[in-house]
């Protein structure tokens, strides 16, 4: 069922057809309030405008996290999670700053983040690591240029071009396993909306977001986006991700232009490899 939600009436009946199962914070992926969030930034709904400001005021005075009952714009435990905060409160110009000032002192020392850091995990996680860039990106992009929150999105941006997006920094092998999923990694294949996943698609949209000047290290990446490419300039659905979803999403069996198009990403010109 498809709600056209123009009233606060349509909005309330919207919300209890999803169910108890449904109406969480975090979980379940991908309908709760996290991702119901995400996907209005992404599909580049007007934060200003009225119906959203009445949402977003909604979740700021009455939605609290699952862990620890925090409020939804104050912080929770994992980086991640924090970082994606970031980037919505900046989005929907919600003040975030205690926020981004836990993210500058968890950051590791190889200058990514991961949400295992307080398990014992002494390395940055690709997964985290764009989480928490993207939400800098964006409260730099709102509130202006902090230097401490320039320094360390930069060092976390180097982070994954160090490794070309998709490589080992030890042996420079593509990495074939991912610690997070404990699954064989799927860094090379596209999906659209990546939620929280990691892929080089995503790696190189931040960049060409970020405006980061031609760098061989992401030639590679560049090719294999360029590979892709369909007869219509597409590129396929590759890896969509398993979980509830507002609406149908095209499969990549229904079409192969199913997924992303490239857009203004790094392949198309926003960003180059310098050769």
């Amino acid at each position: 069922m498809l709600w056209r939600v123009d009233s606060a009436e349509a909005a309330e009946q919207w919300w209890h057809a999803l169910g108890p199962a449904r109406q969480g914070t975090l979980l379940p992926g991908w309908t709760s309030t996290t991702w119901s969030l995400v996907l209005l930034r992404a599909f580049g709904v007007e934060p200003d405008s009225e119906a959203a400001r009445q949402a977003v005021g909604l979740v700021r005075e009455n939605v609290r996290w699952e862990h620890g009952a925090e409020p939804f714009f104050s912080r929770e435990a994992e980086p991640c999670i924090n970082g994606r905060t970031v980037a919505l409160g900046a989005y929907f110009a919600v003040d975030v700053a205690r926020i981004v000032e836990r993210l500058l002192g968890e950051r590791m020392a190889d200058g990514g983040w991961n949400c295992e850091q307080e398990s014992g995990s002494t390395r940055g996680s690709f997964h985290t690591t764009i989480d928490v860039l993207e939400g800098l990106l964006e409260y730099e992009s709102a509130a202006g240029g902090a230097p401490a929150v320039a320094d360390a999105r930069l060092r976390g941006q180097e982070y994954l071009l160090e490794q070309r997006l998709f490589r080992r920094l030890s042996t420079g092998r593509t990495i074939d396993q991912d610690r997070k999923t404990d699954s064989p990694a799927a860094w090379t294949q596209f999906s659209y909306p990546p939620f929280w996943h990691y892929d080089v698609l995503r790696g190189l949209d931040y960049l060409r977001a970020a405006g980061v000047p031609p760098d061989d290290r992401v030639a590679e990446a560049i090719d294999l986006v360029r590979s892709k490419r369909d007869a219509d300039g597409r590129r396929p659905l590759e890896n969509p991700h398993p979980g509830e979803l507002h609406f149908p999403s095209t499969t990549a069996k229904e079409s192969p232009a199913g997924g992303t198009p490239c857009g203004p990403c790094a392949c198309s010109g926003g960003m180059s490899s310098g050769r």
